[in-house]
């Protein structure tokens, strides 16, 4: 007897049959990619909690950005680094000051290690290291004009111009000039002056700025004949009787200006602090007063904060 119609097995039903099957031996393998695709949607929600939480916490406690400046031991670029750590950091950045010979300081912001150093002297001290670095650095300013640099010696002293050193009998005895660091651009020119005015019996010794200072305080409260490398602006000028070597042979170059320079992208990372800077300028009266104020408390940080509550008006001016 035939199989009634209906109960008789068709191609439609198996077909049927065979996708229920692979439905269910692929349920196991399904299971487990919505268990994966569910973890890597909770580990993006985490992430972007953590984000939005850092980002919460950088709001909350001010903070704008972090930057690095380069910082190397004269005295006007320790006060106006301090003075602008303060000034950024009242602004909310975090500020770190790294502390390098001058050279340093020029491959630290060409490399990117740094982000902005607050002085070169141009046209004549500094022009050989930014044709060193020229294609990775970006030269801005000036914030100051008038410099001037040298050999500097106690009104005391005998000699006027270069080549009386050696005519000087108190000052012959010495026989040296008491220089800075090596890396120092005023450690070459002084060789450079040594050199042409053809003082082959006086020699430059290396120390630092301390160090100079130090001597010429001894040397000063003893009236013994010295002679120092010397730079203005600088509050030594206000602290001791002393005058420049005349330099006829003009080894020193003319009054210069100072900059700032900072690493390429700087612009474009910190907009903000880079028109600060362009708005920056500062007067041989407002530069050797904030070097005395951090003179007379020992203290740049403390030094820098008194002078900053004296001249609110003025930092504000830049701080537009």
């Amino acid at each position: 007897m035939p199989t009634p119609r209906s109960a008789r097995p068709t191609a439609i039903s198996r077909y049927r049959l065979l996708a229920l099957l692979a439905l269910l031996l692929a349920l196991p393998v399904l299971a487990a990619a919505c268990a994966e695709d569910e973890a890597l949607v909770d580990e993006a929600e985490a992430d972007a909690a953590e984000d939005a939480g850092a980002a919460a916490e950088d709001t909350e406690t001010g903070s704008a950005g972090e930057l690095t400046i380069g910082l190397f031991n004269w005295a006007e670029n320790v006060a106006v680094s301090n003075m602008w750590a303060l000034l950024l950091e009242g602004q909310g950045y975090d500020v770190e000051l790294e502390l390098l010979d001058k050279t340093p300081n020029f491959a630290g912001v060409a490399g990117g290690e740094l982000d902005v150093s607050l002085e070169l002297w141009l046209p004549t001290t500094d022009a050989h290291l930014v044709d060193e670095f020229e294609d990775d650095i970006v030269v801005d300013g000036p914030w100051y004009e008038g410099t001037s640099l040298g050999v500097a010696v106690p009104t005391y002293v005998e000699a006027e111009t270069m080549t009386d050193l050696v005519d000087d009998p108190a000052f012959a005895e010495v026989g040296q000039i008491v220089g800075i660091d090596a890396g120092a651009s005023l450690t070459g020119l002084i060789d450079d002056a040594l050199e042409v005015y053809g003082l082959d019996d006086v020699e430059q010794v290396e120390s630092s700025e301390p160090a100079m200072l130090t001597e010429l305080d001894v040397s000063y409260g003893n009236e013994e004949p010295v002679a120092v490398a010397m730079w203005d602006p600088h509050w030594a000028w206000s602290a001791w009787d002393i005058r420049y070597l005349e330099d006829p042979e003009n080894v020193f170059g003319d009054p210069e200006e100072i900059f700032f320079f900072h690493r390429v992208g700087f612009d474009e990372d910190f907009p903000e602090v880079l028109g600060w800077l362009q708005n920056w300028f500062m007067t041989g009266d407002e530069l050797s007063g904030l070097m005395a104020e951090i003179e007379g408390t020992g203290d740049p940080v403390e030094g820098a904060e008194t002078w900053i509550a004296e001249h609110r008006d003025l930092v504000e001016e830049w701080i537009d």
